[in-house]
């Protein structure tokens, strides 16, 4: 049973790379990728506030979890990474296949789902995600059979109409990891992601992080909670 849901799964985001003429996303899932992140020496403050002091480490395809308690600098390390904010000092490389992904490559291939992120409030949860992938397409048409499988899948097919802004927490969780998964990204950011979930939410993020991980993608976690870093490969605990 659980072969047949993974193949399943599998052929659902298949169906979806090539109908959206994803390139990289059919390469990733169909060839194997190396991705490494390389952080050398990264410090980040905040006035005379230090979040992250020299901090040195190399990880390669895998599922890197960030841990550490509330204030650690769980969510400034992640905004580093992924490029949302610059460190102050130090250095973060990432590398697809031996090649340096610059800034503007890195964007294009990464999904990002955090309580600081929100989708646009006045807008159907339909709507957002056919403007995120209006983006991520130069405004080319899009397939609406797409939007709900992908809705569908991420446990939000049955509010897909309703605005944004109506939602409750759980339900918005559910679209910004829909949402972050449009363009079935190399590199996955989930920081706490399983915050105002119920078990059943819970169990989708597993799910996601299992069968994203054996496809070959990054995923980075931030959580202080065991059951989201029991997903990780390898921890950078920032209490140590």
């Amino acid at each position: 049973m659980e072969c047949n849901k993974e193949s399943q799964f599998l052929k659902t985001f298949t169906q979806f790379c090539i109908k959206n003429e994803s390139f990289i996303s059919c390469r990733a899932f169909l060839f194997s990728t190396m991705v490494q992140l390389k952080i050398h020496q990264l410090s980040k403050r905040y006035g005379n506030q230090v979040v992250l002091d020299n901090l040195n480490f190399v990880i390669k395809k895998s599922v890197l979890g960030i841990a550490g308690s509330n204030g650690s600098g769980k969510s400034t390390l992640m905004r580093c990474i992924s490029g949302l904010i610059k460190p102050g000092k130090g250095t973060v490389t990432w590398t697809l296949d031996d090649l340096h992904m610059t800034p503007d490559k890195l964007n294009g291939k990464i999904g990002y789902v955090a309580p600081y992120i929100e989708l646009y409030e006045s807008l159907s949860v339909t709507e957002n995600i056919q403007f995120i992938q209006d983006l991520k397409r130069n405004g080319s048409l899009i397939d609406q059979k797409d939007i709900s499988e992908l809705l569908e899948n991420f446990q939000a097919g049955t509010f897909s109409g309703k605005a944004y802004g109506d939602l409750s927490t759980g339900q918005r969780q559910r679209v910004k990891l829909a949402a972050a998964m449009v363009h079935d990204p190399l590199i996955l950011f989930l920081d706490e992601p399983g915050s105002n979930l119920d078990v059943k939410g819970k169990n989708l993020i597993d799910e996601v992080v299992s069968r994203l991980s054996n496809r070959g993608k990054m995923i980075v976690i931030a959580s202080n909670q065991a059951d989201e870093l029991s997903l990780c490969h390898e921890i950078i605990d920032l209490d140590t």
